[in-house]
C-alpha cells in the first residue's frame, strides 16, 4: 500500500504542474483532461481542457491532481485543496480501509469501477480530512 497527496486547483493545475515539474524534475505518468473523459461527464466545453488527471513521479514519489469542473461541485478553497490518496491492494483492501476511515465522515463516492479502469472511492473522514484509494483493475483479456 502506498500513500500521496493529490491537489485540487481551479483551472490552474497545468501551470502548477508545470512549475513543480521544473524544481523536482521528473515526468508526467499521467496527463488528462475532461476533454479526455467520457461524454457523459457532462463538462462544459470551457473546461473540457482543464486537467482531470496529472500524476507527476519524481525521484520515489509521485504528486498528483487536478482542476474543479462545475459538474462535480463547488471549485476548490485554497489552504484545504488536498486529499490524501491510498494506492489500494485489492477491491477487498480498498473496501475494508473505505469502511473503516469514512466511519463518523461522509462519503462522496462510493467504490466503484471507472472509466480509467480502476476501482475508486473517495471520503470525508469525521476530523474532515479528504481521502480517496484507487486499484489499477487488472487488465481483461480478449
Amino acid at each position: 500500500m502506498s500513500l500521496g497527496i493529490y491537489l485540487f486547483f481551479e483551472g490552474n493545475c497545468r501551470e502548477a504542474f508545470e512549475f513543480y515539474r521544473s524544481v523536482l524534475g521528473g515526468e508526467y505518468v499521467v496527463l488528462q483532461t475532461f476533454g479526455d473523459g467520457p461524454p457523459d461527464m457532462n463538462v462544459s466545453e470551457e473546461e473540457k481542457d482543464r486537467v482531470m488527471h496529472v500524476s507527476l513521479a519524481f525521484g520515489s514519489a509521485v504528486l498528483m491532481g487536478s482542476d474543479s469542473a462545475s459538474a462535480f461541485g463547488p471549485p476548490p478553497v485554497q489552504g484545504t485543496n488536498f486529499a490524501l490518496s491510498i494506492e489500494g491492494e485489492s477491491r477487498e483492501h480498498c473496501d475494508e480501509v473505505l469502511a473503516k476511515l469514512s466511519d463518523g465522515g461522509t462519503v462522496t463516492m462510493p467504490m466503484q469501477e471507472t472509466f480509467w479502469g480502476a476501482y475508486f472511492g473517495s471520503w470525508t473522514d469525521r476530523f474532515g480530512v479528504s481521502w480517496m484509494i484507487n486499484y489499477e483493475l487488472p487488465q481483461k483479456q480478449e
